[in-house]
Formats: structure tokens, C-alpha cells, sequence
């Protein structure tokens, strides 16, 4: 690799010294290494925080600088380009960031040039808010529909009222279950190590190709996380939720909200995050460590 982009978390006091310190070494070895930091959201803009027409278009690999949240943040802003990222840890676990705080850079540097690594894939999933008819059916014209795409998590919730939510979740179709609950996380495998896992989710290895559902606080104790095929939708229908406002939430990012007259379908997109892995550290093993932190 030769063309590199920087994206820093500039709430990080480290990043910028980093960034300039990762632009001097690349760059001192023939290397091109542009970036910027992450900027606030601007309301009605297509991204996040980082500008996919900012991203020069030879450029083969991002570089995150920050912890895990930069890094999906980058991985949604910059899907349709399809550009291997790595990060570098700059918060606390870093479950997905393969150089941890403290860590001499260079190794992972010239592993880069070098093009000493591999690729793993993540599968993201897209979720889509359509409005029902009296018959049942989903629809919404194209320009009005709501929609959003994850790395980790899409998250049914309430907005703002401290009360139970009830709720319908089909698969396919099909009623799973009706539940009385805060909300139901659906996580993709990378994922399973967030909010799944503080919620009493299962943590599933990256490579899996699956979809969590995990009810937060469900009020049952029958109610357990289901695992389900990649290739299954997920259709969640609000129920009649007096004063209340429900909303998904992308990522712990985005937000949708809902009315009673629409359901959030969520299913596998076709796009997904390409990650780049130096260390040849087992999944579990890494789990361990990082845990053992907590």
C-alpha cells in the first residue's frame, strides 16, 4: 500500500499527534498520507462526521485514530467506497482497533507497506422504516422512505418516556413474539461484543454470518437472546404505546423515529466493512484480554 487517509477522533488529545507523527513516517518512506478530523455533524448532511468526497480516490487504506467508535463511524461515512480500515486504540478495550493504546506504531506501518496482512470482512446490516396500510402491508415512496446502515447494532427503543414498550417481532414474516420490554437490540457479530453483551447477549465470533436478537430488559424470564440466518429479515411492529415515542438507532449514532403506523425491517446489506488484521491472535483469546480489563 502506498495511498493512505487518516480520520482522527479529535476528543482524543492524543490523535493529532499521532496523525502528524503517522503522516511523517509514511510519508518518509515514499508514501502518500492525507486526512482530516472527524468534524460535528451538520443537519441535512448525507454522512456522519467524514465526507466520502473528501477521500482522494486511489486511496487503499484508512486509518482511524480513536477507539472503536471512530472507527464505525468511518466504516458508515465511507461503506459505498469499500476501503480497507484499520484503527488505532486512542479510548479503553478497542475490541475492533488492532494497534492498543501505547502501542509502537511502526511495526503496523510497515506491515501496511509492506502489504503484510489480511482482510476480514464484516457483514453490516440496513434497516428500513416503512409505514403499514390497514392490510398489513409495508410501503413507502422511495423519497420518503427512512432508512439507515450498522456495523454493530440497530437498536428499538423508546425516546423519551421511562415506561415499558410493547412490541411485535416477526422473522420472515412470521410472528416471533410479542414482548414487553425497553427495547431489542439486533446485532450483527461484531456487534455481539457491544450492547448484546451488557444487555446478556452472546458474543459470537466476527466471522459468523448471523443476526442477534437480544430483548433489553424484557419483563419475562423466558425471554433470551434468538440467533438467526443471515439471510432472515427482522420486521419489528410498535404496538399501542400510549404518550410514548419510539425510535432506531444506528450504531448508537443515527437515530429514526417511529409512529404506531410503521415497522422497522432490518435485514443483511450488501455491503459490508473490510477490516485489516496484523496480529494473528485468536478471536476468544483477544476477548479474554480485553475483558479481563473490565
Amino acid at each position: 500500500m502506498k495511498h493512505f487517509y487518516l480520520i482522527a477522533n479529535p476528543s482524543k488529545r492524543e490523535a493529532v499527534q499521532v496523525a502528524e507523527h503517522i503522516t511523517r513516517y509514511l510519508r518518509a518512506r515514499g508514501a502518500v498520507c492525507q486526512g482530516s478530523a472527524q468534524e460535528k455533524r451538520r443537519e441535512g448532511a448525507a454522512y456522519g462526521y467524514t465526507d466520502q468526497k473528501r477521500i482522494p480516490k486511489n486511496t487503499q487504506c484508512v486509518i482511524t485514530l480513536g477507539g472503536d467508535g471512530t472507527l464505525i463511524q468511518a466504516a458508515r461515512d465511507l461503506v459505498d467506497l469499500q476501503i480497507p480500515m484499520i484503527g488505532v486504540n486512542m479510548g479503553t478495550l478497542g475490541y475492533l482497533t488492532q494497534v492498543a493504546r501505547g502501542e509502537a506504531l511502526s511495526p503496523m506501518l510497515d506491515a501496511l507497506l509492506k502489504d503484510n496482512f489480511r482482510l476480514e470482512r464484516r457483514m453490516m446490516l440496513e434497516g428500513t422504516v416503512v409505514r403499514e396500510d390497514k392490510n398489513g402491508a409495508g410501503s413507502m415512496a422511495p423519497a420518503d422512505r427512512k432508512c439507515g446502515i450498522a456495523l454493530n447494532d440497530i437498536v428499538f427503543t423508546r425516546r423519551d418516556v421511562m415506561q415499558v414498550l410493547k412490541f411485535q417481532v416477526y422473522v420472515n414474516g412470521e410472528l416471533l413474539n410479542e414482548y414487553t420490554a425497553d427495547g431489542m437490540i439486533v446485532a450483527t457479530p461484531t456487534g455481539s461484543t457491544a450492547y448484546n453483551l451488557s444487555a446478556g447477549g452472546p458474543i459470537v465470533t466476527p466471522g459468523a454470518k448471523l443476526i442477534v436478537l437480544t430483548p433489553i430488559c424484557p419483563h419475562s424470564i423466558n425471554s433470551r437472546s434468538i440467533i438467526l440466518s443471515h439471510q432472515d429479515e427482522v420486521g419489528i411492529r410498535v404496538l399501542k404505546n400510549v404518550g410514548q415515542k419510539q425510535m432506531a438507532v444506528f450504531d448508537g449514532d443515527q437515530v429514526i423515529e417511529l409512529d404506531g403506523s410503521e415497522v422497522l425491517k432490518i435485514r443483511e446489506s450488501e455491503k459490508n466493512t473490510a477490516l485489516i488484521l496484523l496480529k494473528d491472535v485468536p478471536f476468544l483469546v483477544n476477548i479474554r484480554e480485553k475483558l479481563a480489563r473490565v
